[in-house]
């Protein structure tokens, strides 16, 4: 599994709960001292050291230095202005029959508004409607929280 900002570990946490066991995520956050807490959160849930890799940078750098269809799922919660280039990205790294996921897809309710056109929603927005016309894509839009987003690549 692939992950777009570590934040604070609990996402990756949770993440890594889920894999199978010899599973690995490949966790990637711009900010070095999300990274350390995220490993420090890791290491407490007896999370053994080999089931995750922090690559510190820009995700839009790392991103494409990773395997083609390498992953099952990859999950977006990374600078909302930069959704649309993680999609791309995205496509490219999940196997077919893998499953993108995007945090944030309501972005504070004010994605349904059209009133509101800064830079963020309006590409939360983007994201939405590029998604929802792919037809390599299968989505659901879930309201819970601040929304999340997550699509099947059809095999």
């Amino acid at each position: 599994m692939a992950e777009v900002g570590t934040g604070t570990g609990v996402s990756g946490l949770w993440l890594l709960r889920g894999m199978a066991p010899d599973a690995v995520l490949t966790s990637v956050d711009l900010e070095a001292e999300h990274q350390r807490h995220a490993r420090e959160v890791f290491v407490a849930a007896d999370v053994p050291t080999r089931r995750f890799r922090l690559i510190p940078g820009s995700a839009l750098d790392v991103m494409p230095r990773l395997t083609d269809a390498g992953y099952d799922l990859v999950f977006v919660d990374g600078d909302k202005a930069e959704y649309g280039e993680y999609l791309d990205q995205a496509l490219r790294l999940v196997r077919p029959g893998g499953v993108l996921a995007f945090d944030n897809a309501l972005w504070h309710d004010r994605v349904a508004d059209p009133a509101h056109r800064d830079a963020q929603t309006v590409a939360v927005r983007g994201l939405l409607e590029t998604v929802q016309h792919d037809e390599r894509l299968r989505p659901v839009l879930l309201p819970v929280g601040d929304g999340l987003l997550a699509a099947q690549l059809l095999p």
